[in-house]
């Protein structure tokens, strides 16, 4: 039987302090009861001789030291599971808000996980279709894969994360894909935004979100990514499910930590954020991943707003060392009205090169990539060049380049935000932007791609030349 303590002796902010307490440890599960007969839940952050600081998710509101009661329940924060959590919503403590019962679980998972060997993981090798084409063609998603996209305060993140869970597939019938929604901290709006989105086309069938709102208590912002990566984790690891996580947003996340952080007393780092925030992201984002021997995978895309649009805030900055690779969104793409207004040239998806190729997508998408990457950044350079000096003092050349720039925000970048492309139908407006620029600058693409696929696009003189 759990024993009962009323030796609360401080209560600042979100946390609470309880002296005399026997063999309490760190991350377990408490329970408080308040003098006005209500129970909230907390959890030990620390324990130092026979005092333990306990978070309260709810707050500590009505809370006195005389008589609150506080029980040490000998275990972590637990979610139960089972195949049923699919087509649910849970707010950000795990408990349903979508009118359903509760599910009767198969088995309770502490939502904390425990860390993948680093000997059992298996190498991220397998494509998956957003049916985005700058993400699909250019920053290609692997299984088991951690891309974040870095936004700005304005930018649609929201629309794209939603797009990119609706639309997202596993290439292959015989393959079970799902998808874990977890957003933290976000408006009201935002959250009915998501959940109509999800019901109309479909996608909450195979999805679970948690949501967490800007009003709920920051303490279980804390929770919220946790509890929906141990779902991630049973339907991957124990179901046998691809599953996709979509974060939003981790700007939120750390705010939190911040807060909690200030609230503890503890020695701030870099702008006022803990020392510990690097190891803390990674607990989330090293939670990605494939395990040999096992069908099922985690790949994650975190979503997050820089300050300021400042790339090297801590967020980002530290998001950039655990992750692989980056999205960019790009503020001048968007008051152009391109969406989603993905920047390409800083964007990066470090493991895109395997998961490209015959067999995964199409033979000829790696010199497609590195053709249309090469062709926009120079058409970017001509076009900035011909706003100081002038078109006249561009070459024909030049000037197809900046036309190529052009067209491929307009018709590869720019895309409908209910539009889901193939990644035949991204290689194949690839090509035809490529018939913009005279064939012998096709440096990057092999003759035999050239002849195959763009032959309706070119004169036949100009295949033969180019063979």
């Amino acid at each position: 039987m759990p024993k009962e303590y009323i030796t609360t002796r401080e209560i600042t902010g979100p946390l609470i302090v309880v002296e005399r307490v026997e063999k309490a440890s760190y991350n377990e599960l408490v329970e408080i009861k308040v003098p006005d007969g209500s129970t909230r839940r907390g959890q030990v952050l620390e324990v130092d001789g026979d005092k333990a600081l306990i978070q309260v998710f709810e707050g500590t509101s009505n809370l006195n030291l005389g008589e609150t009661r506080v029980k040490f329940l000998g275990r972590g924060i637990e979610l139960g599971v089972s195949p049923a959590i699919l087509g649910r919503i849970f707010d950000g403590s795990g408990k349903p808000v979508d009118g359903i019962p509760p599910i009767l679980p198969e088995k309770k998972l502490d939502i904390n996980g425990s860390p993948i060997n680093p000997y059992a993981r298996d190498y991220p090798s397998e494509f998956i279709q957003t049916g985005i084409s700058s993400i699909d063609g250019l920053n290609t998603l692997v299984r088991g894969q951690k891309l974040p996209i870095f936004s700005g305060s304005g930018l649609p993140h929201a629309e794209l994360a939603s797009q990119i869970a609706r639309q997202s597939v596993v290439l292959g019938v015989e393959e079970k894909f799902a998808v874990v929604f977890i957003a933290m901290g976000i408006t009201f709006e935002e959250s009915n935004y998501f959940i109509q989105s999800f019901k109309e086309s479909g996608a909450l069938e195979r999805s679970v979100m948690f949501l967490n709102l800007g009003d709920d208590p920051v303490i279980e912002r804390i929770a919220t990514p946790r509890f929906g990566l141990t779902a991630a984790e049973y339907l991957a690891f124990d179901l046998g499910m691809h599953v996709l996580v979509i974060l939003t947003d981790m700007t939120n996340y750390c705010e939190a930590l911040r807060e909690i952080s200030s609230a503890r007393k503890e020695v701030p780092g870099r702008r006022g954020y803990p020392g510990y925030m690097y190891t803390d992201l990674a607990t989330i984002y090293e939670r990605a991943g494939r395990i040999k021997g096992k069908r099922g995978s985690i790949t994650q895309i975190p979503i997050l707003t820089m300050p300021e649009d400042d790339k090297t805030h801590p967020i980002p900055d530290l998001t950039g060392y655990i992750t692989e690779g980056q999205i960019f969104l790009s503020r001048s793409l968007n008051q152009q009205g391109i969406y989603p207004p993905i920047d390409v040239l800083p964007s990066l998806s470090r493991l895109k090169d395997k998961g490209i190729g015959q067999g995964k997508t199409r033979e000829d998408h790696s010199d497609v990539l590195n053709q249309l990457f090469a062709c926009y950044a120079r058409g970017r350079e001509a076009r900035e060049l011909a706003t100081v000096l002038g078109e006249g003092a561009l070459t024909n050349v030049d000037l197809a380049y900046v036309k190529f720039a052009q067209e491929f925000e307009k018709r590869f970048v720019n895309q409908g935000i209910t539009e889901d492309r193939s990644v035949e139908q991204t290689l194949e407006i690839g090509w035809e932007l490529l018939s913009i620029v005279p064939v012998e600058e096709l440096k990057r693409i092999r003759p035999q791609f050239i002849e195959k696929y763009m032959s309706k696009y070119l004169k036949k003189e100009e295949v033969n030349s180019a063979a």
